[in-house]
């Protein structure tokens, strides 16, 4: 009985310290991305997706701290919303039970977590679907620079979405993102309505995703980087 005890104690104990070293890393990498006030920033997205053709596309985007966003695009063009923009905080908090898993990666460690269903942009045929539907992700995070490098969302063990981040020293002052790929994989006519409504940032048309798609890929790149210019609210609106 007593070795039971101890054992359960421990256990606790670890778990414990487990999490505030979750919550530790989070604090980090929030406070990383909030050391930038505002930017502006070109964007170029180039898309390979089955059944869905788009040119290279140029945006300019704002971002102003906490949380607000313009992109100007002229005429047709996409931008995938996922993760862009966002911080780290926000995205934590779109996932549960989260767990440590050790990296590969030197000086990487990665946060394992459920995805909490009403933050995903699926419309549910009923109740019993959504408690069932069950996607983890996996956050890897550069524990030197305290970034987000790379995010993993999966269905048991079948990958629904890839995103990897590459940085680049603006100013010599921080790092922000160089190139983002956003990798798709999508089997079935569910995950490709996840799809459909995850990249429909369209101007002026509501293209579909065809439903046997097995893999998209979406390279996002960004140049002349303004960062901390004092943006005005108005650019906003």
């Amino acid at each position: 009985m007593i070795l039971i005890i101890v054992f359960i104690n421990f256990f606790f104990a670890n778990e414990n310290n487990q999490t505030k070293y979750i919550e530790n890393i989070i604090d980090n990498t929030q406070k990383k991305f909030e050391i930038v006030d505002d930017f502006e920033v070109k964007i170029k997205i180039q898309l390979d997706i089955p059944a869905f053709r788009m040119p290279k596309k140029k945006y300019k985007a704002y971002f102003k701290q906490p949380d607000k966003v313009k992109i100007k695009t002229k005429g047709f063009g996409v931008l995938p919303k996922t993760g862009l923009f966002t911080s780290p905080k926000e995205n934590f908090s779109k996932i549960t039970d989260k767990k440590l898993i050790w990296s590969d990666i030197k000086d990487h460690i990665i946060i394992s977590g459920e995805v909490i269903a009403d933050s995903l942009k699926i419309e549910f045929p009923n109740e019993y679907t959504k408690l069932t539907f069950k996607p983890r992700v996996e956050v890897s995070v550069d524990t030197l620079d305290w970034l987000i490098k790379s995010v993993t969302t999966k269905l048991d063990t079948l990958k629904l979405i890839e995103i990897k981040n590459e940085f680049k020293s603006v100013d010599d002052m921080v790092l922000l993102p160089d190139r983002t790929e956003v990798i798709y994989y999508v089997k079935d006519a569910k995950l490709a309505n996840w799809l459909n409504k995850d990249i429909n940032s369209m101007i002026g048309n509501q293209t579909k995703i065809s439903s046997d798609m097995i893999k998209g890929t979406i390279n996002i790149n960004y140049s002349d980087y303004k960062v901390n210019v004092g943006l005005n609210d108005k650019i906003f609106d």
